[in-house]
């Protein structure tokens, strides 16, 4: 457990930034030092969760004595267990994580594939298993735009997701999300291959400087609208906003007014640019590399089976489970665990 947290690089890194801290003209970039001390309290925090854990692993081994002579103890033990378990599991993902970004709220997008109304309600259906893991994490999610699908489920949707680390955790989750099942949408319920993508960027802070000139935007405004009539505007307050020089079209309804929709749709807006210029960044730097990764979003990362048998399965780690439905209700830490682990081994081979 030492070794993985790596305490001594932490309080070594500490240090550093406690050095910085002590200039005389920290505080003279608020932004650039709230992001230094913000930095220092999560490897405390890091830190501080390795003792916790020490300390419970010793409360273990006194339970485990006093188990021998006192039942009691035995459920008290088991109890201690599950959930050291469960919190070094968490600590171990979180420190896998490493990115800039890796700390930051998530800008989510689900984008119905091929498949027609089949894909429009895989589309639902996966973006109901996101939202579910996010609240069982303790995270805040708040849905941007959605368009309702043809006859079921959605077209697309952009949500947000916030919370520590939310970003780096469903980064491992974007690309393209592939089901096979029996469909329910057609009279001879024939097997039917639906694809949708999951996108996911960083919300990017203010002081982050994105070049945005009011002349490369196209606004458009028109009545805001939600499935079954339900949260209808009688006034142009839903804004999409068209970066003309990259295409990229960015759209919010469920706001309350027509202000608020667009300072929400800058925002998403903001957070595609700065993933089109990382883009841009590692594709340059991969082209330097003999064994370049492909980092495009069209690759299929993980397929869902229905029927005939229940499977899901990541393309790129090759773990898999057979409990579908715990899956699609949002059990998914396994997965994202073992692609950063996955991701990690890549990085230390190249």
């Amino acid at each position: 457990m030492g070794g993985f947290f790596d305490a001594p690089a932490k309080e070594a890194e500490i240090k550093e930034l406690e050095t910085q801290m002590s200039a005389p003209d920290f505080w003279d970039n608020q932004e650039k030092a709230q992001k230094i001390v913000q930095k220092r309290s999560r490897l405390e925090k890091a830190l501080q969760n390795q003792k916790d854990f020490e300390t419970a692993v010793s409360d273990a081994e006194v339970l485990f004595e006093f188990a021998e002579t006192d039942e009691d103890s035995v459920g008290e033990l088991i109890e201690l267990i599950e959930k050291l378990e469960k919190e070094v599991d968490e600590a171990e993902t979180q420190a896998l994580l490493s990115g800039e970004n890796d700390p930051n709220n998530a800008i989510c997008s689900v984008q119905a594939g091929a498949g027609g109304t089949d894909a429009q309600d895989w589309s639902e259906m996966l973006m109901r298993m996101y939202i579910r893991w996010a609240k069982n994490q303790g995270f805040k999610v708040e849905i941007f735009d959605e368009t309702p699908g043809s006859e079921a489920g959605i077209k697309s949707a952009t949500f947000r997701v916030e919370g520590e680390y939310a970003y780096g955790l469903l980064s491992a989750e974007s690309g393209v999300h592939r089901l096979v099942r029996f469909s329910p949408f057609n009279s001879g319920g024939s097997r039917e291959t639906s694809l949708t993508s999951f996108f996911v960027t960083p919300e990017i802070d203010d002081d982050i400087e994105i070049d945005i000139e009011d002349k490369d935007l196209r606004i458009d405004t028109y009545r805001a609208s939600g499935a079954g009539g339900q949260h209808v505007n009688v006034t142009d307050s839903a804004v999409r906003i068209t970066h003309v020089p990259t295409g990229i079209v960015v759209t919010c309804q469920n706001q309350r007014s027509q202000l608020q929709n667009k300072q929400v749709a800058m925002q998403v807006l903001r957070s595609r640019l700065y993933e089109l210029e990382m883009e841009k960044r590692r594709a340059e730097a991969a082209e330097l590399e003999d064994n370049k990764q492909d980092i495009s979003f069209g690759s299929q990362i993980r397929n869902y089976t229905l029927q005939p048998y229940r499977l899901v399965k990541d393309a790129r780690t090759k773990h898999e489970r057979t409990d579908v439905d715990n899956v699609l209700d949002g059990d998914i830490d396994d997965f994202i665990k073992e692609y950063l682990l996955f991701k990690k081994g890549q990085k230390q081979s190249n």
